[in-house]
């Protein structure tokens, strides 16, 4: 009896190599998932991509006026009851803490002798619906920022409204909002 010579041994076929690479992945649990509608998961990560992005994008100064003066080293702020925005004084002493000027916080009619800088503001909200919900928040739509002296000489102006094309950075943190504003009113530079 005779045995037959053994066939060569060829390499596997694409097809072959493919089947076995997503039996091996799908046998990592918790490593992969394999999605039997990969367009739709890309879909999806790409909409909570755009989302994030819109969500951290800055704020702009605009309409910025400043006039010479020396550097502010210290401000006090007039804390303004009207404004609907709670996070707005938090946010104003933070960045003006990151230019190294130090502030403190009175009530409209507490004047001090010790302020000869002051820096009054004004913030608006609007209502709409975040990305990926479906109910209503307030954002911070615009806001005004002036210093001026004890005397009332001002100083410099700068404003905030929110970006009307696309809304980038609607739904931005109020800081990051009012980051640029501060330093054009304590620089007269726009971003």
């Amino acid at each position: 009896m005779t045995v037959p010579p053994c066939a060569p041994l060829t390499r596997p076929s694409t097809a072959l190599r493919a089947l076995a690479t997503l039996g091996l992945g799908a046998a990592l649990s918790g490593c992969s998932i394999v999605s039997p509608l990969p367009l739709w998961e890309l879909t999806k990560a790409a909409g909570a991509a755009t989302g994030s992005a819109l969500q951290v994008s800055k704020g702009q100064a605009s309409d910025t006026i400043y006039h010479l003066h020396p550097a502010v080293k210290a401000v006090c702020i007039e804390y303004n009851p009207q404004t609907q925005v709670p996070d707005v004084v938090p946010a104003l002493q933070a960045e003006l803490r990151h230019h190294s000027v130090e502030s403190r916080v009175y009530s409209s009619n507490a004047w001090s002798d010790r302020c000869p800088v002051w820096l009054r503001y004004s913030a608006y909200i609007d209502w709409a619906t975040p990305p990926f919900s479906d109910q209503h928040k307030p954002y911070l739509n615009r806001a005004s920022l002036t210093l001026q002296r004890d005397n009332g000489q001002v100083l410099s102006t700068s404003h905030y409204n929110v970006d009307s094309s696309f809304s980038a950075g609607k739904w931005g943190s109020t800081r990051d909002k009012l980051g640029p504003v501060v330093t054009a009113l304590l620089t007269g530079f726009e971003n």
